[in-house]
């Protein structure tokens, strides 16, 4: 692919979208669209040197304004959050699915070279994880089906489509299911933060205000993985340079409950907190893990950012920016005025 050639990105005013046209950009491309629904203030990251645009892709003609003339196209762009988000806007990220489905319409239609889909752990079976032991998915575990009501049915439907385009119509496509990516740039309040910037958050708020204690969803003993941003973007990449055809796990091995990965902060800030549990919180499934198995098998690779690094990066980003909110500052948004 040549460096003047377009490359899209939807939802590049996210967290995840942002970053990816940030390492666009530093790896040479000249020629960025940078797409999100979202007024261009309300973006974590925006650059000078990208043709950003405000668009709203469930509409099919907004699709194809996006992709007309382009060379790759990233889609990231989905109504999500964290597990409170989902778990009480069922429909509204059901409705992702318009827009994965008028933007392979438009890729197919204007010969786009390479799609990429970022799809979700929570398409997963739910039996599958009903244990705390914190089972190691493996693709294959997506089916027999029982995604995440709403959301993970959304991503299990669109991983669907993105291969019938490809075998009906000839369109390149790659999919990957990221599990719980975090980092500094994106979503830490407000309801639809993920719980590694909820807990930072938190951790926060009882370190400057001496509260002393802390809130967490349900028991404390699920157990998850998170995958470092900078880790994610690396795997995008090269998971969408590959010649892997199936839909294939994009996360850390690296399992912790949710009470560890408070430990982990509460070590970063220097102080312990009592604990609350609230039990009728949404928390999703009791145990879930990515089997790098395949990733490594096909890349040689796996995302290797250890937790407690990557926590110390984001705690301190969020630290910042919780600071910088309480002087009544914007934060939040990084913006880059080079121009085109």
């Amino acid at each position: 692919m040549s460096r003047q050639d377009v490359v899209v990105v939807t939802g590049a005013g996210g967290f995840i979208g942002g970053h990816l046209v940030d390492s666009l950009r530093k790896r040479g491309y000249k020629r960025i669209r940078a797409v999100d629904m979202k007024p261009f203030e309300e973006w974590y990251q925006r650059f000078g040197d990208v043709e950003n645009l405000q668009l709203d892709l469930n509409l099919k003609e907004n699709c194809e304004v996006a992709a007309e003339g382009a060379d790759e196209i990233y889609n990231l762009a989905a109504n999500m959050g964290g597990m409170g988000f989902i778990e009480h806007n069922k429909a509204l990220c059901m409705l992702s699915v318009l827009i994965n489905t008028h933007m392979l319409q438009a890729a197919a239609k204007y010969g786009c070279n390479k799609f990429f889909y970022s799809s979700s752990a929570c398409v997963y079976n739910a039996d599958k994880q009903k244990t705390f032991e914190a089972p190691s998915l493996k693709e294959e575990d997506a089916y027999p089906a029982q995604a995440e009501d709403g959301y993970g049915w959304e991503k299990l439907f669109s991983e669907r489509m993105c291969r019938h385009f490809r075998e009906d119509f000839g369109l390149y496509t790659r999919t990957a299911r990221f599990h719980n990516v975090y980092g500094p740039w994106g979503t830490w309040f407000g309801g639809r933060e993920k719980a590694p910037a909820a807990i930072c958050r938190k951790v926060v708020e009882a370190k400057l205000n001496g509260t002393n204690k802390i809130e967490i969803w349900g028991s404390g003993d699920q157990t998850r993985s998170f995958m470092y941003i900078d880790d994610c973007v690396k795997g995008i990449q090269l998971i969408t340079d590959s010649q892997i055809l199936e839909p294939i796990n994009l996360g850390s091995s690296e399992a912790v409950t949710i009470n560890q990965l408070v430990d982990i902060v509460e070590d970063i800030a220097g102080l312990k907190l009592k604990r609350n549990y609230d039990l009728s919180a949404p928390k999703g499934v009791n145990g879930r893990n990515s089997d790098n198995t395949l990733i490594q098998k096909y890349l040689k690779w796996e995302p290797d950012t250890t937790l407690r690094h990557g926590m110390e990066k984001t705690y301190a980003w969020i630290y910042d920016q919780y600071r910088a909110r309480e002087r009544g500052e914007a934060g939040v948004v990084r913006e880059s005025t080079a121009a085109r």
